[in-house]
């Protein structure tokens, strides 16, 4: 097995996803992992996190984490105070980024 990446693609609140991925993360990381924050999982990348949440985000900084810029956009949350944690990445950097893992599991 290689590296894998998470991809959550839905809020980080009102569901477990988000918990969930970074939890997954943290677990593979001997092989290597991520998480993309794509469609409302970007708001995930917000710098005002609370709770477990906000823990989970700062406590494995060897996880990459990156956020679909376009989707970003689309929710107006680009001039809000991002999480230093998360790179922001165009749609072709997105593609590029994920063809780079051996695995995705969408959350």
């Amino acid at each position: 097995m290689g590296p894998v990446v998470f991809l959550v693609d839905s809020s980080p609140y009102g569901y477990e996803r988000a918990f969930g991925a970074l939890n997954a993360a943290a677990v593979c990381l001997p092989i290597g992992s991520a998480v993309a924050l794509y469609a409302d999982g970007v708001y995930l990348a917000l710098a005002d996190q609370r709770g477990h949440l906000a823990e989970l985000l700062y406590a494995y900084p060897e996880i990459d984490i990156f956020a679909h810029e376009p989707s970003m956009a689309e929710r107006g949350i680009l001039s809000c105070d991002l999480s230093d944690r998360v790179e922001m990445l165009d749609d072709l950097e997105f593609v590029e980024r994920i063809k780079g893992f051996r695995a995705m599991v969408v959350i």
